[in-house]
């Protein structure tokens, strides 16, 4: 053997155990990148109804209930029943958050139109979620059919159906985009109300990686963005934000965003030529408060933005409702 071929075995045999370690530190990393994006941290709830009502003074029969998915999973929400024959708002939380961050939302709106509400926790979020990993919106919209479906099949006391066939949704961020994609599906969605809206699923994912990993890096966000479309084996679909809106055709829809929403204030402000001219679409681009940091508003901020949401649902969806109670 040539002395230029033995120096060359020398030199792979040095290097291999290094560049193992490498691709096994590179393989380790995307795998924390892609666990932690897909599973959002989880922490105990801001609110319950039991703590609500002990706070509040005020008694609401809200149960916890369960229903299948549309691809065989467990979803789960808390239920506060209207009364018979009104509609039902279905309320969805941003990346993160849980079902507790819009309950004194909810339970507003019961309030004034006495609509039944279901506080969504979405896959992957919650104390102890059926549903462990989120798909950043992918199958999110499903899970919103699913819950109406679970809506329609519920019954009043005198056995008649407890809402009709209209339905209103509040979705921020992902919740938001599961909304719009839920209204493309199901007709049925009468009303929406989105705050601070991604352009699209890979929008928030780039975002979420970038909290996970420390680094605002185009080459690394790219390795993870790929590495966590590997990890979710097909439980991810990058359709944009617009082409879902331009599904929607007469819808009454309020679009929300705030300079506390970042970089999801322009994408939420352009989305507004996406959606047919058959849809009633009302924008508020300028508040000082959007839905991304409810819980930590102050009483007069949080309760300008209720009533906005509130009142929107009322004049379109209750008001427009057959047979409507009286209040």
């Amino acid at each position: 053997m040539s002395p230029r071929r033995r120096i060359g075995r020398k030199f792979v045999r040095s290097f291999t155990p290094i560049a193992l370690v490498i691709a096994l530190a590179v393989v380790g990393f995307l795998a924390f990148t892609a666990y932690c994006v897909t599973h959002p941290t989880k922490r105990p709830y801001l609110v319950t109804p039991q703590s609500f009502s002990t706070i509040s003074g005020t008694v609401l029969k809200v149960t916890d209930e369960t229903w299948s998915t549309l691809d065989g999973k467990r979803e789960r929400g808390w239920l506060l029943k209207g009364s018979p024959g009104s509609p039902a708002v279905v309320l969805l939380h941003t990346y993160g958050a849980d079902r507790s961050w819009l309950f004194n939302l909810g339970v507003k709106i019961y309030e004034t139109t006495n609509a039944t509400i279901l506080w969504l926790d979405l896959r992957g979020h919650g104390e102890n979620p059926p549903v462990r990993w989120t798909s950043l919106g992918a199958r999110e919209g499903d899970d919103v059919v699913a819950a109406l479906n679970f809506l329609r099949n519920l019954k009043a006391d005198n056995q008649t159906k407890l809402v009709n066939d209209r339905f209103g949704v509040y979705g921020a961020e992902l919740g938001g985009y599961a909304a719009i994609k839920a209204a493309g599906i199901d007709n049925q969605i009468r009303v929406l109300v989105v705050d601070s809206i991604p352009s699209s699923p890979d929008q928030l994912l780039n975002s979420k990686i970038s909290s996970c990993i420390g680094l605002d890096s185009n080459f690394l966000v790219s390795l993870s963005r790929a590495a966590t479309k590997f990890y979710l084996l097909g439980a991810y679909d990058n359709t944009s934000t617009c082409d879902l809106a331009h599904l929607l055709r007469d819808q009454q829809i309020l679009v929300l965003s705030g300079s506390d929403s970042g970089d999801l204030q322009p994408t939420t402000t352009n989305l507004k030529s996406c959606f047919q001219p058959t849809a009633g679409v009302e924008m508020r681009s300028d508040l000082p408060l959007s839905g991304l940091n409810l819980p930590s508003a102050t009483g007069e901020q949080g309760e300008a933005y209720d009533r906005i949401v509130i009142e929107f649902f009322d004049r379109h969806l209750t008001n427009s409702s057959p047979g409507r109670p009286g209040k």
